[in-house]
């Protein structure tokens, strides 16, 4: 798991978010929530190649909350991680928030679950 979360408000562009992405070192971001009963979301990497390289929209045409995921699908940070692993490919994400206690306390992938486990 990676401890860093990073937020960013669903109106920002997609340029926006690359440009934060790379200034923390992270692969994905939160998309904060609208109001309180609203959801999360998450922005990844992928939704980038799909949302503006592959339709050949610039970066700064196209905002987050048009690529995004929503609702973001968190894992508990008790999951054991081979269901943490069926969830995320069953759903289709390489990526998830981790919570606890209503937070989210950091960030699993798929990759975190092989290179991080001493079992491999």
């Amino acid at each position: 798991m990676t401890k860093k979360v990073v937020l960013i408000d669903g109106m920002a562009t997609t340029k926006e978010a690359v440009e934060i992405m790379r200034r923390e070192g992270v692969e994905s971001l939160i998309v904060k929530k609208r109001h309180p009963q609203d959801a999360c979301g998450i922005v990844m990497v992928h939704d980038f190649i799909k949302g503006v390289i592959i339709p050949e929209k610039t970066s700064e045409e196209v905002n987050v909350f048009e690529i995004m995921t929503k609702p973001a699908i968190s894992v508990p940070a008790n999951m054991d991680m081979r269901y943490v692993a069926n969830l995320l490919i069953k759903v289709g994400l390489w990526m998830a928030p981790v919570e606890e206690n209503g937070e989210y306390i950091g960030m699993v992938s798929l990759s975190d679950l092989i290179l991080e486990n001493i079992l491999f």
